[in-house]
């Protein structure tokens, strides 16, 4: 236990540049506040404490402003970046080596019982303002863009993007767009470039049919 709460310390300095000390990162980073509250949350739900876990669970929201069902299985590692605002659900499993940054939610898509949130695989990098939503994998060393809407599976080693996200680079080869770091792609900026285009056809076709008649 002593040694995963090192490791909860130390995966800071190889994310954050701006860690100076242990003793800045003990006492002033959020997101290690609330994984170590998660883990004593996490440890009272394994005893069937569930009343204690979701006390615990509920101070830590409040001071953390990150939110964590004790319920939720979280591996070695995790780095939660700010993190103000993040919402990890109740069958929630995630692997070693993590980083999630804030608003990202991994949650569900109803009241469905059972396995109903993501499992999120060793080494995967969630961006700000993602969504995760749903029963279903996330495989190792993949990347989530920022605000993007994840709603099926995303295989090992890819990229996703957008809303709802889809893959543009998987095991390092290019599946769609340019993946460069200002120009992502927009998959509802491409609907509706592919609206205009159908809806300038028609006018075509209008225009040439008035054509017609007019002769």
């Amino acid at each position: 236990m002593f040694k995963t709460l090192i490791n909860d310390v130390d995966v800071v300095f190889s994310q954050d540049p701006a860690a100076r000390s242990r003793m800045e990162v003990i006492f002033t980073y959020s997101g290690v506040h609330a994984i170590w509250a998660h883990r004593l949350a996490h440890g009272f739900w394994k005893w069937k404490l569930y009343f204690l876990a979701k006390l615990l669970a509920q101070f830590s929201r409040f001071f953390t402003g990150i939110e964590i069902h004790p319920a939720a299985v979280i591996g070695q590692r995790l780095f939660i970046d700010h993190g103000m605002g993040v919402v990890i659900g109740e069958t929630c499993e995630i692997g070693d080596n993590v980083t999630i940054y804030q608003n990202v939610t991994l949650g569900g898509t109803g009241k469905e019982k059972g396995k109903r949130h993501p499992t999120v695989r060793d080494g995967v990098m969630i961006s700000s303002g993602a969504k995760v939503l749903g029963s279903f994998t996330i495989g190792e060393y993949s990347r989530i863009g920022a605000g993007s809407v994840v709603l099926k599976e995303v295989p090992p080693n890819s990229t996703v993007v957008g809303i709802p996200g889809r893959i543009v680079v998987k095991n390092g080869c290019k599946v769609d767009h340019e993946l460069d770091h200002h120009i992502l792609p927009d998959p509802v900026a491409d609907k509706f470039k592919q609206l205009e285009d159908e809806l300038a056809k028609l006018k075509k076709e209008l225009y040439n049919q008035k054509i017609r008649h007019d002769k």
